[in-house]
């Protein structure tokens, strides 16, 4: 399934669970009721429905907000934000004071400095890859 497609499983399930028929129409009449902006039409909303077209972000974040779900995990999915979770996990797991000092450091410095020191680390990284570690 592409990106489309998965969005419109996922506002076809929100409209079901809070109480709408997943229905161009439904969505039309309950979308225009409540965003200020220049109205959708009955194919626009179609094309979100059948899975050929995501909504903008201001439209997006009323959609959530009419059905009541969090604006990421209607563009992108529970598992989107279970693997931001886990980055952020391990990048706080794996980080003590130590590298904190060194990111902070680094951070002060001018960005033509930053930019010498993280290509001397990404040529350290490609040439000791996590495998011969």
């Amino acid at each position: 399934m592409d990106e489309k497609t998965e969005f419109a499983a996922r506002l076809r399930d929100a409209m079901i669970a809070a109480g709408y028929e997943p229905r161009p129409a439904t969505l039309e009449k309950g979308f225009n009721a409540r965003y200020w902006g220049r109205s959708v039409t009955y194919q626009a909303v179609s094309r979100w429905l059948r899975g050929e077209a995501i909504p903008a972000q201001d439209k997006l974040q009323v959609l959530a907000e009419w059905l009541g779900v969090e604006p990421h995990l209607l563009r992108f999915g529970e598992k989107s934000l279970k693997t931001a979770q886990n980055r952020k996990k391990r990048w706080e797991e794996a980080i003590d004071f130590k590298e904190r000092e060194v990111f902070d450091a680094y951070l002060r410095l001018p960005a033509a400095q930053q930019k010498i020191v993280r290509e001397v680390i990404l040529t350290f990284s490609r040439a000791y890859p996590e495998d011969k570690v």
